[in-house]
Formats: C-alpha cells, structure tokens, sequence
C-alpha cells in the first residue's frame, strides 16, 4: 500500500461511499459477520444518522490501498467513543456514551478534521485538519468548548499522538515523495525529526514507538523504533501484504493494525481490509476480521476485551458505523 496525501474529508468520504456503492453489487455487505469469524460476538454502536466517517479505500485488480487515518478513540474512563462525522459539509469529532448509544455530542467547530487521538490523562484531544493545501496539528480541550491551539503550520503534518508522560506529541510529515515521524515538545515548542514512517505510536516505559514503513517492494510493514538508542527493528511483514495505524493494548501484550487481505471464490477476486493482531514482537500473528467489507481504524476498549473499528458490515447500503468485537485471545 502506498500512502497518498491526505484528502479533506468531505472529498474522501463521498469517494468511499461511491465505491463502496460499486462494490456492494458484488459483495454481500449486509451480513453481520462470516462463518471464519465464528465465536467473535460483533455489536453494532453507531447508526446511520451518526454520519460515521468512512477513510478512502481504493481497489484495483492488483491490490488496495486506504487512508490510515486514526478516525476513532475511546475516552480515559472508557465511558465514550469520539468518531469523526461528517455533517452540513464538515467534518468533525462527535462523543457517544458507549452506554446509553443515544445521541451524540459535537466536540469540534472545525471544518475538515482528519485524524484525532485523546492524551493519556483524558484531558486533551490533539488532531488533524486539512486546511488549503496544507494538513496542520491543533490541540482541544476533551471537557470544555471549541478553543483550539494550533501546534504545526504549513506543512502537511497528521497521525499526532501524545507520548505516555504528555511531554511531546508524535505526529507523521509528508514532504514530496516521503513521510517521516516528528515531534512537538509540548514546553519549548520545538520539533524533531527521527525517522522514516508514519502513524506514529509510543510504546510506554521505552524511548521508542511503533511505526509504517514501505519496504523495497512497495508494502508497508510495522516497525519499532528506539530514537535514543537508534535501534530499529521491523516487527511484522508479510510479502505481498500491507499494515497501517498499530496500537498497543492496555495491558502493553499485543499489537491491534489493519492489514490487507484478498478474497477468492472461484473467478472472483476480491481485495480487502481486515482487523489483525500480534504479540508486540511480531508473533501470534492472527488475522481476526474476514468480512467482505472494509475494517478500519480499529482501538482497544480501556480493559481490551474488545476492539472497535468502522465497518459497512451489516449494512446492505455498505453504509459505514462503528462496531465492537470481543478480543478472544
């Protein structure tokens, strides 16, 4: 998978329904789940009226690739979700009680959000926005109103993510042809550069972070790079396939990332995102989505026994909403 700039999500989600529309005469969306995910319970959270956003998919008949675009995170205290909705022609993040899965509440006044993630005491949410020609990082209040503090500027930076103790946040740079991982020091106001890759993500109790990179042949493979001791190691690769947007579970044992899979039956060939996990070393790989339709930016449930993600399974419009999985491993 080759990573492409990033679009405003108004333009992304109406490519990703139109081909989702496309590919719906082919595939049986509408479906809850398959007989190779048996045992896995699946629990719809959202409804067609939350607007869900959706990241591009684009397929062709040698492979697809997606937008690795973080879309999704759950509060400290596990009580809420924060997606990204489009609605009135904006793209913004939304909050839902897991609980009570009534209505939602907007939490940015924005225009084309792109990413977000929560910082680790639950107090801040830090995200992406397309503005222009350019992707900057801004920083709000999880609890308060639309006041926003602008981290970066004309470049086209996304994927930030705070460090475990919040003195820095992480976030990916692309300039021309090539992406590489950055940081803001939240005090002195100054950025670094490290390495290669992209999405970003801190391992906690180490000077290091899990990462995207395209190898020689053009797949992207999950990396764990050291950036005090130089140290790089790549934890999971498989030739022909891709892997995006890893995160750590709470208990630090495994890793949750999108890979890419392929679908045949008979004469018909099918390209397609999956949910997959592994240990943090690369081992225990396990592919744990099968469905025809696109799982996407999965995240761990506060106690990790469970994943959400987005997904147009269920929908026989291939209509795209958040869905939880039980984590049986």
């Amino acid at each position: 998978m080759k990573q492409h700039r990033l679009l405003s999500y108004g333009i992304s989600l109406m490519l990703a329904l139109a081909a989702g529309e496309a590919a719906a005469q082919k595939v049986d969306y509408s479906v809850v789940s398959v007989p190779e995910e048996s045992g896995t319970d699946f629990t719809q959270i959202s409804q067609p009226t939350d607007y869900v956003c959706m990241p591009e998919v684009k397929r062709s008949g040698k492979g697809i690739g997606w937008y690795t675009n973080r879309i999704l995170d759950i509060s400290v205290d596990g009580s809420q979700i924060a997606y990204l909705s489009f609605r009135n022609n904006t793209t913004n993040i939304f909050l839902k009680e897991l609980a009570k899965q009534g209505s939602s509440i907007q939490k940015t006044n924005r225009t084309a959000v792109l990413d977000f993630t929560y910082s680790p005491d639950g107090k801040q949410i830090v995200f992406s926005e397309a503005r222009g020609k350019t992707n900057q990082i801004f920083q709000t209040s999880a609890d308060k109103g639309f006041v926003c503090r602008q981290i970066t500027t004309g470049n086209m930076d996304y994927s930030p993510v705070y460090s475990p103790d919040m003195s820095v946040v992480f976030f990916a740079r692309q300039e021309n042809k090539s992406t590489s991982i950055w940081s803001y020091d939240v005090k002195n106001n100054f950025l670094a550069n490290y390495s290669q890759g992209y999405n970003p993500y801190p391992v906690k109790g180490e000077t290091a972070f899990i990462c995207i990179r395209p190898n020689a042949a053009g797949n992207s493979e999950i990396w764990k790079i050291n950036y005090e001791t130089g140290v790089e190691e790549c934890i999971v690769s498989q030739p022909g396939r891709d892997f995006s947007t890893p995160s750590i579970s709470p208990d630090g044992q495994w890793l949750l990332f999108v890979g890419s899979s392929k679908i045949e039956t008979g004469s018909f060939t099918y390209y397609n995102t999956d949910i997959c996990v592994s240990r943090l070393d690369g081992t225990d790989f396990a592919q744990l989505t099968y469905h025809a339709a696109d799982d996407l930016s999965p995240v761990w449930s506060k106690d990790g026994r469970y994943i959400y993600f987005v997904s147009q399974r269920g929908s026989k419009e291939a209509k795209a909403n958040i869905w939880r999985m039980t984590f049986n491993y």
